[in-house]
């Protein structure tokens, strides 16, 4: 268990339905859904036409025009929620060494490096952006964040698909517990491109269904795989003291975090996901009975939400905790969904009120979960957990308190 208490002080969302915390945590009070049939490109030779798309994002309005050229649009995003998140915190750093920035990223640069490719194979190896090099990398965007704000604190990058964006969070408390006064942190994904979803379908896992209200249903006996989209959040991390001490607006504590892997598969061996949950609830010191809300990872399939389903009636009892899973309004963000959960983790804990999981109507009777459904459910509690589950056998779970 963690002696040190990290706590989050700044806060920079990019979601399909808000550009703000606040934009975002009434979009999903409301029920309003974003996800809807994609614009950015002509989808209609794909299973499904359907993403979690971000609207009203400008680049130029929030970057400068130098940075727009050598930065996929997944950067371009995570350059906004970093400056939102920094300004946000009011950390002023003594030195470049003291802040630090660790990211999550499932895919890198999807689009830009798609374009370079088509620019390669048509017009020639002149053709190709020098920014090339980086832009698609999936460190672009600590990178980016680093010389954007001339931080030279501890570095890095996860890459464990949806569970990435909580092993980054977690690795960032860790700094901050072993001196760092402050992390930037989080994750962030775009793949919605022809490049990106093409890589995603053969995966196998996204839902074929072209309404946006019936296409991502999470143990609903309806369930027939997510739908793909786009954003993340990126937090700012210190220590509790340090923040107390200069006033700062603080979010909630990064409590406890736990991680683990799958066995592989026709091994016989059962899914790890239990034991990352227990390991979460054991180094944030919290009972199973002081959870107040448990955000699931809601993969809508079948056997993935049936051994979700089954972890959390063994840590909770049957039906123990409420379960959400507000991400049938956003799609699956891929490593940013994590973060972005946690952002919803801290603001329902500091409303007092769990967000519905949107259009899931038929659970089915065999899962053992308390899904909440329908209206917004009140809730009582200091503490919460995120599940993340990622493409591979990644495992993460992680505790945050009010």
């Amino acid at each position: 268990m963690h002696d040190t208490d990290v706590v989050v002080t700044g806060v920079g969302v990019v979601a399909p339905v808000g550009l703000t915390p606040e934009e975002y945590w009434t979009a999903l009070l409301s029920g309003r859904n974003g996800i809807r049939p994609l614009r950015r490109f002509d989808a209609a030779r794909l299973p499904s036409p359907l993403a979690g798309e971000v609207e009203g994002f400008e680049p130029r309005d929030h970057l400068p025009a130098r940075i727009l050229p050598q930065t996929d649009l997944m950067t371009q995003y995570a350059l906004y929620a970093a400056d939102r998140a920094i300004a946000e915190s009011g950390f002023e750093p003594e030195s470049p060494l003291d802040v630090g920035v660790i990211t999550a990223s499932a895919s890198g640069g999807f689009d830009f490096g798609q374009r370079e490719l088509q620019h390669l194979w048509h017009d020639g190896p002149d053709h190709v952006s020098a920014f090339m090099s980086f832009a698609w990398f999936y460190a672009v965007n600590t990178g980016q964040i680093s010389i954007r704000h001339d931080l030279r604190g501890p570095v890095g990058v996860m890459v464990t698909e949806q569970a990435g964006g909580l092993d980054a969070i977690a690795h960032a408390r860790r700094k901050v517990a072993r001196g760092a006064r402050m992390m930037v942190t989080g994750g962030m994904d775009s793949s919605l491109c022809p490049y990106g979803l093409a890589a995603l379908t053969r995966w196998g896992r996204l839902s074929t269904a072209d309404d946006p209200a019936a296409a991502y249903l999470p143990f609903d006996r309806r369930a027939q795989g997510h739908v793909p989209g786009e954003g993340g959040a990126i937090l700012t991390l210190e220590t509790g003291e340090a923040a107390r001490a200069r006033g700062a607006r603080v979010y909630g504590r990064i409590a406890g975090h736990g991680a683990s892997f799958d066995p592989p598969p026709g091994s016989g061996r059962p899914p790890a996901l239990t034991r990352a949950v227990e390991a979460a609830l054991a180094d944030a010191g919290v009972a199973p009975a002081d959870v107040a809300l448990v955000i699931a990872d809601a993969a809508a399939d079948p056997g993935l939400d049936a051994a979700e389903a089954e972890t959390l009636a063994a840590v909770f009892g049957p039906r123990g905790v409420p379960v959400t899973a507000p991400k049938t309004l956003t799609g699956r963000l891929y490593s940013g969904a994590a973060p972005l959960d946690v952002v919803t983790a801290l603001l329902a804990l500091r409303e007092g009120v769990a967000p519905a999981t949107a259009n899931v109507r038929d659970v089915d009777p065999e899962l053992p979960v308390d899904l909440v459904l329908g209206d917004p459910r009140p809730i009582t509690g200091d503490a919460a957990l995120v599940v993340a589950r990622g493409a591979g056998g990644f495992n993460s779970a992680m505790v945050v308190r009010r």
